[in-house]
């Protein structure tokens, strides 16, 4: 969650158009000031959020099959990132990449508490 906060975050600061007020998909944002509204299941519920949400999707998608030219054994181009027993067992292999959030769960639990800190993002990375 505190990763597609920060996300979020870093994409409002971005835009060329400050918005009036933000429809969220099921989270808030505490440090943003505009008017927000926090809907589950936004994308079944506007057309907006789900447009937003396929293009995201699409965007990651992209990303995954970038990095995975970069850090091959990993398969983030067939899973996309997501915990699967693939990505699983490789991580058991390989270790973390530079790419894999310190924060993830089944990360921390493989490295136990010598888990190096969130490394500096190679230059892919938006």
């Amino acid at each position: 969650v505190a990763a597609t906060r920060a996300a979020m975050a870093r994409a409002l600061a971005q835009l060329a158009l400050a918005p009036d007020a933000l429809l969220i998909d099921a989270l808030d944002l505490p440090d943003v000031t505009l008017p927000q509204h926090s809907l589950f299941h936004a994308d079944a519920l506007c057309l907006s959020v789900a447009a937003a949400s396929i293009i995201a999707k699409v965007t990651r998608d992209g990303m995954m099959v970038e990095l995975d030219r970069h850090y091959p054994g990993y398969g983030l181009a067939r899973h996309k990132g997501y915990g699967t027993r693939e990505h699983q067992a490789a991580l058991r292999q390989l270790g973390p990449a530079a790419v894999h959030r310190r924060s993830y769960a089944p990360l921390r639990a493989l490295a136990g508490p010598s888990l190096s800190p969130e490394p500096t993002r190679p230059p892919i990375w938006p």
